[in-house]
């Protein structure tokens, strides 16, 4: 039986545990160039035991982040920001991913965002420019170049957002893609293509990891059925990982949203991992470290990632560990060994 704070590896990526610090946007950038604030952020993660540190939703071009103080990786000057960041988190003992993504439709700054379809979020926002086919392939392109300086920065994995109603999953869900192109009959291309694209620029031994909303809870959004199905294609096309999450795409309905409650969406991740056949990070309020635990033992996930409650706790790997294990000093680092010795 595995436990929560037992050695992971999957190809070259070996996690000292299995917990991992989800992607939370900080809106603290400028120009795209993590600081001051993203350096402490991750690296006291890093200090706190945590397995795989995965960096916030890092924009593959200027126009894609959610707001102007977005993080992005769409020039070359970007890398070394990152790299100082990395290393940091290497000294710690961390393994360190990065996400890259686009907002799509759900670019707030942007003058025109863009989309798979001319369809606004909400009232609230811009109607986007429609992607041309021709665009589209330009937009796989630029996560290719992010991959590029992401490997350059020295990142242990990468992440592709695919979900959360952000630019994959437009073309990917039926309520925002209505073009009749290749790229409007087939919902899972675009997303295929992105994989194979910064697959082709990573180590083969790197893993590659896709985030999914396996369902919507918008009204007359997909089910897990199409969630699996998605899985299944990202997988053919190269994915080692699924990172399983649901929604964001629009408001929630009563009758798909089930609440929000420790573990809610940990029943998607087990039916993709069973049914794709694919190891899967588990999300959604696990900062308990029962259920946390939980999770992994009866193998619903093989990571599970924590969000808020690594946001409360930067030590959260480090506390909880002692909560579960008091004799362990695996994740305590040398100069906090006095703190947690009875004087």
């Amino acid at each position: 039986m595995s436990t929560l704070f037992e050695p992971y590896r999957i190809k070259n990526l070996e996690l000292r545990n299995r917990v991992v610090m989800a992607p939370m946007c900080q809106y603290s950038a400028e120009d795209g160039i993590p600081n001051e604030w993203h350096f402490t952020h991750y690296t006291s993660r890093a200090v706190g035991g945590t397995g795989l540190i995965m960096v916030e939703m890092t924009n593959v071009e200027e126009r894609g982040r959610i707001t102007d103080h977005c993080l992005g990786i769409w020039s070359d000057g970007h890398v070394p920001h990152y790299k100082r960041v990395v290393d940091a988190c290497h000294r710690q003992g961390a393994k360190i991913g990065i996400q890259l993504g686009h907002a799509g439709r759900k670019a707030q700054d942007t003058e025109e965002p863009v989309s798979s379809s001319p369809i606004a979020f909400s009232d609230e926002f811009k109607t986007p420019h429609e992607l041309t086919a021709g665009e589209v392939d330009e937009m796989v392109d630029a996560y290719k170049w992010g991959a590029v300086r992401a490997v350059e920065a020295g990142f242990d994995t990468i992440e592709i957002h695919g979900a959360h109603g952000y630019l994959i999953h437009q073309f990917q869900s039926p309520l925002t893609n209505k073009r009749d192109d290749e790229y409007g009959q087939d919902l899972g291309l675009f997303g295929s293509r992105v994989i194979e694209a910064v697959k082709s620029v990573m180590p083969e031994d790197m893993p590659l990891i896709i985030r999914v909303s396996a369902v919507e809870f918008a009204e007359g959004g997909y089910d897990l059925e199409h969630g699996i199905e998605l899985a299944k294609r990202y997988k053919e096309a190269g994915a080692d990982v699924i990172d399983v999450s649901a929604g964001g795409e629009g408001t929630p309905s009563k009758d798909r949203f089930p609440g929000a409650y420790p573990g809610y969406m940990v029943p998607y991740a087990r039916s993709i991992k069973e049914e794709a056949d694919i190891p899967v990070i588990a999300v959604g309020l696990l900062e308990d470290v029962n259920v946390a635990e939980h999770i992994i033992a009866s193998e619903d996930a093989d990571l599970a990632a924590i969000g808020r409650g690594l946001l409360r706790d930067p030590y959260w790997v480090m506390n909880a560990n002692r909560k579960q294990n008091p004799a362990d000093r695996s994740f305590i680092p040398e100069q906090y060994e006095r703190g947690f010795r009875k004087i």
